[in-house]
């Protein structure tokens, strides 16, 4: 009986490792699906796509009368304005 319970525990010790690393690889993942970066060629900076980012495109297009899309899906004109638009926001 000793015997089995040193096998199982060996056996635990070894995987438990092996099943936290493949949920955090699987974390990593799923953050990087939800947050993306979009460069800011005028503003010469980079922004990070996370909720803040997201409450501000919809304020965005609410204040140009635009109907609501992704900003992946907005043409490269439309990403310019939104820039232009948050920095001045900020300043």
């Amino acid at each position: 009986m000793f015997r089995y319970l040193n096998v199982f525990m060996l056996g635990a010790a070894l995987l438990i490792p092996v099943a936290v690393g493949a949920q955090d690889r699987d974390h990593a993942q799923d953050r990087d699906r939800q947050e993306k970066r979009y460069y800011d060629k005028t503003g010469k900076d980079w922004h990070d796509w996370n909720q803040t980012e997201e409450q501000a495109w919809h304020r965005y297009l609410e204040e140009h009368h635009k109907k609501y899309h992704d900003f992946a899906r907005a043409n490269s004109r439309e990403r310019e304005d939104y820039f232009k638009w948050q920095h001045e926001q900020h300043h």
